[in-house]
């Protein structure tokens, strides 16, 4: 099944409104092309109001990087799917292993988000991954294994179509270090086989799983030439136009 390659930014804490707006047009600018790679942009919530109004009309998507899962309340500092929707917000990223490291974020919580994401017609773009000392003690897998059985709780086929995963090594997140395009692909490969069991071959086929570990225009050809890598979820190299963009052309090779 031929599945879309989807290049997500995801800008951090990084850019307010006016420098954000300014990346997001260069962006759209470079990107105007494209149209065989689904393309999204995760600024901070203070800035999505500016991103929204560039990238309206344009062949590149609006990303929000967290929500809660409640659609009201009592929930001081938080947003709901809801708010999001309506600012134009089409994907949102849940899950991150800096929301799981600094914040305490569990598997329980992740698939409450995800649960509310989808009711709200958000794609949510789920993230897994293991630490450098799971690594080591060669328990990749069985971790990556948890965090997809108990993060898509609930969950079946008719999610797949609007359901991203992002499989993000947290050890080569910002490090420097990047998982050799075979590695990727065994784990990216374990994630589909997981999301066969869950919710079916057929469904399991439609759900893009992108690559999160420090994905550059060095090492993008490579990667994406995998068969179960749709795609990455950005960094660094989504802060300089120039180089998204390099990864958008990466992606569109492969998709000729």
């Amino acid at each position: 099944m031929s599945r879309n390659y989807l290049i997500a930014g995801n800008w951090k804490m990084n850019l307010a409104s006016t420098e954000g707006a300014q990346l997001a047009k260069g962006i759209v600018d470079l990107a105007s092309g494209t149209s065989s790679v689904d393309i999204c942009v995760s600024p901070t919530f203070t800035t999505l109001d500016a991103v929204a109004q560039v990238v309206a009309g344009s062949n590149v998507s609006l990303g929000a990087q967290n929500m809660h899962f409640a659609s009201s309340g009592a929930y001081t500092g938080e947003i709901s799917a809801e708010m999001l929707t309506a600012l134009g917000v089409e994907y949102v990223i849940l899950g991150h292993s800096e929301r799981r490291e600094y914040f305490g974020e569990s598997d329980t919580l992740v698939n409450q988000k995800t649960v509310a994401a989808l009711q709200a017609g958000l794609k949510p773009i789920v993230c897994v991954g293991e630490t450098l000392e799971e690594r080591e003690a060669a328990k990749t897998l069985d971790v990556i294994k948890t965090q997809i059985e108990a993060g898509l709780a609930g969950l079946d086929a008719s999610a797949a179509d609007a359901l991203v995963i992002a499989y993000e090594p947290v050890w080569a997140i910002g490090t420097g270090k990047t998982a050799t395009p075979e590695m990727a692909e065994e784990v990216h490969a374990e994630i589909r086989c997981l999301l066969a069991r869950l919710m079916g071959e057929a469904a399991a086929e439609k759900v893009r799983i992108l690559y999160g570990g420090s994905m550059k225009p060095e090492n993008a050809d490579a990667l994406l030439a995998q068969p179960n890598i749709d795609g990455g979820l950005i960094g660094g190299a989504s802060l300089k136009a120039e180089s998204f963009v390099s990864l958008i052309e990466s992606a569109s090779k492969q998709s000729v």
